[in-house]
């Protein structure tokens, strides 16, 4: 979108832009529109109002009267969606990274992060970083254990570049978040992906095998005028969102959902119900043990947040 397209109008006579919020630091936002990134305050209305502004979010801003490249916040665009951690607005797709080995791949975190993505109206999108380090068939395990619930896989080296092309394909033209834990090579991926950026990266501990936090807030990257990019502090947990309702877990594992209708009861939990079309697709290989021991953790918290209102 060029800058001209961008343009807005405030009572007829006032000049607005609209924008993307790229980053926010000491009071001051910092908007990208077309090729140009403007620092912005906040208007005193929005200040009195306690509005909350997030990267990601699309906002309008006036140009402040002899400044070229300074504004001021006008009004935020409505969201498409919000996250809290990451602290983001408007995401199109979660890109979950996980390591093949150094730290290994923490399979529930990323199954836990493919329900939040999906719940909050995200495509999730799982990484495997350090293929370098494992041998095909390792890989292939990990491939299999997603390709049936459909979400796009990757598998990628920052030393090697291997799948680092595909991955820029899947990110174009849109706005995505790394998310992930310690040591997985976020910052390292950043900067594979652009060498424009050269991120700081951290080390894997020898003793606790955990990486060092080398991002200490959220900042949006830009790979194109149309390819938003954020790299964010990693995590270790993450809990299930309390809305979600015990019946409703099984639609977030996409693989399960062929086999709902031919479970003997409507109600199925697919835990210990008989004639439960899941657990036969999972006696069958076609789900992955991983996924669906995963699925009754979950479900177990789910159930315990229940109890807990």
């Amino acid at each position: 979108m060029t800058a001209n397209q961008e343009e807005a109008t405030l009572s007829g006579a006032e000049l607005l832009l609209e924008g993307t919020i790229i980053k926010g630091y000491s009071g001051f936002y910092y908007v990208a529109c077309g090729d140009k990134l403007y620092e912005c305050s906040l208007r005193g209305k929005n200040r009195k109002k306690n509005v909350k502004f997030l990267p990601g979010d699309r906002v309008q801003f006036s140009i402040l009267p002899g400044a070229e490249k300074g504004g001021a916040i006008e009004a935020v665009l409505p969201r498409k969606n919000e996250l809290l951690r990451p602290p983001v607005a408007n995401l199109d797709q979660l890109v979950i990274l996980a390591a093949m080995y150094d730290p290994l791949p923490d399979l529930r975190l990323i199954d836990r992060l493919t329900v939040f993505a999906q719940w909050n109206g995200i495509m999730p999108v799982i990484c495997f970083n350090k293929c370098d380090l494992v041998d095909q068939c390792e890989q292939q395990r990990l491939l299999e254990i997603y390709r049936p619930a459909g979400f796009p896989v990757f598998l990628c080296s920052t030393v090697t570049g291997q799948g680092i092309e595909a991955l820029k394909q899947c990110l174009h033209g849109k706005f995505s978040v790394l998310a992930g834990n310690s040591g997985v090579g976020k910052s390292s991926m950043m900067n594979a992906i652009s060498n424009r950026w050269q991120l700081a990266t951290g080390e894997i501990s020898d003793k606790l095998k955990r990486g060092k936090h080398t991002t200490r807030h959220v900042e949006l990257f830009r790979l194109d005028e149309e390819t938003l990019l954020a790299d964010t502090p990693g995590f270790s947990s993450l809990e299930i969102p309390e809305d979600i309702k015990r019946e409703e877990l099984c639609r977030l594992f996409p693989e399960f959902l062929s086999r709902l209708e031919d479970c003997r009861f409507a109600t199925c939990l697919h835990r210990s119900e008989p004639d439960c079309a899941v657990k036969e697709a999972l006696a069958q290989g076609e789900i992955a043990p991983s996924r669906y021991e995963n699925y009754l953790a979950f479900l177990e918290e789910v159930i315990q947040q229940e109890r807990s209102f």
